[in-house]
């Protein structure tokens, strides 16, 4: 249903770590580490200044991939892991962009089930990569009749 995509991927887009998103991503999270929203403590880091939590690349636009026309409801979370080469430093750009990685469908207890993988990419503005995130997305056989009809 979905072959076709893999390996698209989305035009980069520029996105902000600012300092008011992350503190009310930390305080979202519950985790109320001084690193994340206090001055005084980013400063005296190694870092030079504050840093995002790990999951913050959550809510950067990464951009369209052509084609890939997924629902809005009915998905169900699989999997997501980050890999940092260094934090994300609060005042600093990142672009983001995405890339379909695999498609594929197996059988299951209630019906045929579909997992498309995806590559998220975080690059400074020099292209140096910061973060990469892989996420997998199950779509049930519910949705796929809803996305074919």
């Amino acid at each position: 249903m979905l072959e076709d995509c893999i390996g698209k991927r989305s035009t980069p887009v520029k996105n902000a770590v600012e300092r008011g998103a992350v503190k009310k991503f930390a305080e979202a999270i519950g985790d109320d580490h001084p690193i994340f929203t206090d001055e005084e403590t980013g400063r005296e880091s190694r870092f030079g200044v504050n840093i995002a939590p790990p999951t913050f690349p959550r809510v950067f636009d990464y951009g369209t991939i052509p084609d890939l026309n997924l629902p809005e409801k009915g998905l169900i979370h699989g999997e997501q892991i980050y890999h940092y080469e260094r934090p994300l430093r609060v005042g600093e750009d990142v672009y983001c962009h995405a890339e379909v990685k695999n498609y594929y469908e197996r059988d299951g207890q209630s019906g045929r089930m579909a997992f498309l993988q995806i590559k998220r990419y975080g690059n400074d503005p020099a292209g140096e990569l910061i973060f990469t995130e892989e996420q997998v997305v199950i779509i049930t056989e519910a949705v796929r009749e809803r996305m074919q009809a």
